[in-house]
């Protein structure tokens, strides 16, 4: 059962692209990230092309997010505060990425470009939590206790002038600090086609300090609105944004997603974070191999 995606200019299988937007959301559900960083890679991989894959993945994080932020403000589990200040850098963020996305696209860069980024980011961050599950499935065999990690933001953030007071997060800092984690973010967001969760997380709770209680429910908060501004900005500018293709994968997600959560459940969070970097690894190995390997076909003829 074949679809014509107009943006993407290819037909493809209306049950493949839900089921890849299915398989997304339940590994959503399961380890709490936005699951941008997997379908634009798995969308690639399936023959979008690359700059439709990041264009159309962002409204599709954005309609994901939504419900997770109604659900964690039920619970007082969003810092507005903080999250405000977060999306003012990352909107500001995501014009920045336009314009460099729009330049890196008239130089016929862009699709190396975006799978490099893949590579290096999913790369580091798959072996850094392998590395932090790892320690601690051993640790729990050995029967040692868990380590008590006090809450402390980086010394760097203590050097940044102007410093408010975020009463939700528990913190007293610049609020520069999170301008800037915002803004790299949206700059992320609109190259990579990616919410930032996977980034925004450890760097809100390991470098900025905040309180665990409400870092899921901010970073939601500021992905919701930094992903709709990134696709305001795709729309405007390098009109890639594939709306059917962004609808098969947001049927898909959101049924996904709803089983996940009730997997992670039943499931200790050291073997959920040991299978996200496995997932994360295979993943930036098989883009490594897409950049390296000699294609069955050394030249393609597009049309323009």
């Amino acid at each position: 059962m074949d679809l014509y995606l107009p943006i993407a200019g290819l037909s493809v299988n209306i049950l493949v692209i839900i089921g890849l937007g299915g398989l997304v959301g339940l590994l959503s559900g399961m380890f709490g990230v936005g699951g941008g960083f997997l379908t634009t890679p798995l969308m690639i991989f399936y023959g979008i092309p690359p700059a439709v894959a990041v264009a159309s993945s962002a409204p599709q994080i954005t309609g994901a997010s939504v419900s997770g932020v109604l659900a964690h403000a039920s619970r007082d589990g969003v810092d507005y505060q903080m999250g405000a200040v977060l999306v003012a850098g990352g909107a500001i963020g995501s014009l920045m990425g336009g314009f460099l996305f729009r330049v890196l696209q008239d130089a016929g860069q862009i699709d190396t470009v975006v799978n490099v980024m893949y590579v290096v980011m999913l790369g580091g961050i798959g072996i850094a939590m392998a590395r932090e599950a790892s320690h601690a499935l051993a640790a729990e065999w050995r029967g040692e206790p868990p380590r008590a990690t006090g809450k402390r933001h980086h010394p760097l953030i203590t050097m940044l002038p102007f410093r408010w007071r975020f009463y939700r997060s528990g913190l007293y800092i610049s609020p520069l600090a999170p301008f800037l984690l915002g803004l790299a973010t949206g700059v992320m967001t609109v190259l990579m086609g990616v919410g930032g969760g996977f980034i925004l997380v450890p760097a809100m709770i390991y470098i900025l300090g905040m309180s665990a209680r409400v870092v899921v429910g901010t970073s939601l908060f500021q992905i919701l609105f930094v992903t709709a501004a990134t696709t305001m900005v795709h729309a405007l500018t390098t009109r890639k944004v594939d709306l059917v293709l962004t609808a098969l994968l947001l049927i898909g997600s959101v049924t996904g997603a709803q089983f996940g959560a009730r997997f992670a459940m039943k499931i200790k969070p050291e073997y959920l974070r040991l299978a996200l970097a496995f997932i994360v690894l295979v993943v930036a190995i098989r883009m490594l191999l897409g950049l390296t390997w000699r294609p069955p076909e050394i030249f393609t003829v597009e049309a323009l």
